[in-house]
């Protein structure tokens, strides 16, 4: 099936569609502390490349086949950036990475203080569950909503995201092996993927087959995509990042560079996104087309 816009103008389309949906996650009769709700929007709507969301969408269409399907997984959009939010938030705090810059601009601690960024990723992680509710009123059924929640909460958790950013915080230069730094991409970067990608499908009621097809797919994307951060890390420019290059090597961190080198990284950066392309092939979907397309774009990006 022929996509009918180029990749660009769709991936701006959909950002623009994800930013006006994060602008209303909190409503405004609630009572809120100022301060708070002024720290998670200043990281919410930061921008960025909005990929994970951009990724629920794009779900929806490849098993629905109909770009107008995206609209039911917007609420799922919105709650897998607010969880990735709240990632960086506290992933940019002293006692983590301690990086000044986010997305070309100050880190949340740098302008609000350590305990409001705490507490400003508290509060994007806990509401994003009652936004995932949401999608029950664009007609997702229960038992969809509920097995979302339900994975939102693994995926994003102490056996996915959560684990694989304790295990990376744990690694050290020299010590780990390949092994041990694949399992903490795989949970650090690629399960948060995979979730993006498996709540897409259960909102337009994908299949089993279809929904461990996405699963695949996220799996091996998200891989890449965390061994080319690694690789950005080392020959990006700060400009372009929006966040201080070579951070990883400063922190003694063990990076698929470290190990392998560059040139074999990027070789495997190409066949993961190889595989992930076949597995949704091989699928039959109604429409993968964009799916391909972004996985390919990611493979060549330069931020």
């Amino acid at each position: 099936m022929k996509t009918s816009v180029d990749l660009h103008t769709y991936m701006q389309q959909q950002r623009d569609t994800v930013e006006e949906a994060l602008r209303s996650v909190f409503p405004l009769e609630w009572s809120i502390p100022a301060t708070l709700r002024e720290a998670m929007n200043y990281s919410l709507l930061a921008g960025g490349k909005r990929l994970r969301p951009i990724f629920v969408l794009a779900a929806a269409e490849a098993v629905s086949g109909r770009a107008d399907w995206a609209e039911r997984a917007i609420h799922f959009a919105c709650a897998v950036e607010m969880i990735h939010t709240y990632s960086l938030i506290h992933d940019d705090l002293p006692a983590m990475d301690n990086d000044d810059y986010r997305r070309g601009r100050l880190t949340n601690h740098k302008v609000y203080g350590e305990a409001m960024g705490i507490l400003a990723g508290d509060g994007l992680l806990t509401h994003a569950f009652n936004v995932a509710t949401q999608a029950l009123k664009r007609g997702v059924p229960a038992d969809r909503v509920l097995s979302v929640v339900e994975e939102l909460s693994r995926f994003g958790g102490v056996s996915g995201m959560v684990g694989g950013q304790v295990d990376d915080m744990l690694g050290e230069q020299g010590l780990t092996t390949l092994e041990e730094l694949e399992h903490i991409h795989l949970h650090k970067t690629s399960d948060l993927v995979t979730f993006a990608l498996r709540a897409g499908g259960h909102s337009a009621e994908a299949d089993s087959k279809q929904i461990e097809a996405l699963s695949l797919f996220g799996r091996n994307v998200g891989l890449a995509f965390q061994i080319q951060d690694d690789i950005l890390d080392l020959v990006g420019t700060e400009e372009k990042l929006g966040k201080p290059v070579k951070s990883d090597e400063r922190q003694e961190k063990v990076t698929y560079p470290y190990l392998l080198g560059l040139d074999e990284s990027r070789k495997r950066v190409a066949t993961l996104t190889k595989e992930a392309n076949e597995t949704l092939i091989q699928a039959h979907f109604a429409n993968p087309d964009r799916l391909i397309e972004i996985a390919e774009d990611l493979l060549n990006r330069d931020h």
